[in-house]
């Protein structure tokens, strides 16, 4: 690893953010690619330039942004048509999440192009050197955490969508999501058992030296009891084993999933800003 220590945390410059939005960006369209094999019809698909990743996974999907945008190179005028046109030919709003450590010329031009924030993102990130000769993390004497199988698939998606507590109305679309999350290349899926019943979920994504931390959900019953912690520690074992030297997740400023993650060694990076195109722009 190149990137030097400060306080027991790594020094966040250019580089080490393009790596966070690289690897973010790769598990996405890894999840597309599922998508297009799993329900086809949806019309799902991904498109890359300057360094940027478009992804679209059907009507109302919060997948649907860029990642990457400004870090690699500042579009030229027609990079950003291409971009656009990808969201516009798909009926798609044009999202794009942009991390702080882009030059602050781009940021600047963004409202220029009709664009205006509405959404903050922490972007956290952690060593995994410690825990490579490390022991498996202890559970407890109550709570199992193992890997789920490709044939627990739908099971999986099941447990996520009832630890997400959906409403009749986005039920479906959980379930389908979590399914489609479990047969993502690169991605493990994980469940967690309080004395011996399912209880919770989480995934993670192996990318090129970085994993990513997703899915955690845990029915309301098994709330307050470990089940997530364990869940966590798990999945940073996994991913040090697998040979990543980074972890790195996603959570809303000042979340309870926030204080969790910095509970367990996670740093912010940066905060990120989602844009969106005005209508008619």
């Amino acid at each position: 690893m190149h990137e030097s220590l400060h306080n027991g945390s790594l020094i966040v410059d250019l580089e080490l953010a393009r790596r966070l939005e690289d690897t973010e960006g790769l598990a996405s369209s890894r999840f597309v690619e599922a998508r297009q094999r799993v329900d086809p019809a949806r019309g799902a698909g991904w498109f890359g330039v300057a360094g940027v990743r478009a992804m679209f996974d059907g009507a109302d999907s919060p997948l649907n942004q860029t990642f990457g945008l400004g870090l690699q190179s500042v579009p030229t005028a027609g990079e950003w048509r291409e971009l656009e046109q990808f969201f516009e030919e798909r009926n798609s709003p044009v999202f794009h999440e942009v991390s702080p450590l882009a030059p602050m010329e781009f940021l600047a031009s963004l409202p220029d192009r009709g664009y205006r924030p509405f959404e903050w993102t922490s972007v956290l990130y952690r060593s995994l050197e410690d825990l490579k000769q490390g022991s498996d993390p202890l559970s407890g004497p109550s709570i199992e955490v193992r890997r789920a199988g490709p044939e627990e698939s739908d099971v999986w998606a099941a447990l996520c969508a009832a630890g997400w507590n959906a409403d009749p109305a986005t039920d479906s679309f959980l379930r389908n999501f979590g399914a489609v999350s479990a047969s993502t290349v690169g991605q493990v899926a994980m469940t967690a058992f309080l004395n011996g019943q399912p209880v919770a979920t989480g995934s993670l994504f192996l990318g090129d030296g970085i994993c990513i931390l997703a899915g955690a959900s845990t029915i309301p019953s098994a709330r307050g009891q470990g089940v997530q912690s364990a869940l966590l520690a798990a999945r940073l074992k996994h991913a040090a084993d697998a040979g990543c030297q980074l972890a790195m997740m996603c959570a809303q400023p000042g979340t309870p999933s926030q204080r969790n993650a910095q509970r367990n060694g996670f740093h912010i990076a940066y905060t990120r800003t989602k844009w969106q195109r005005a209508s008619g722009q």
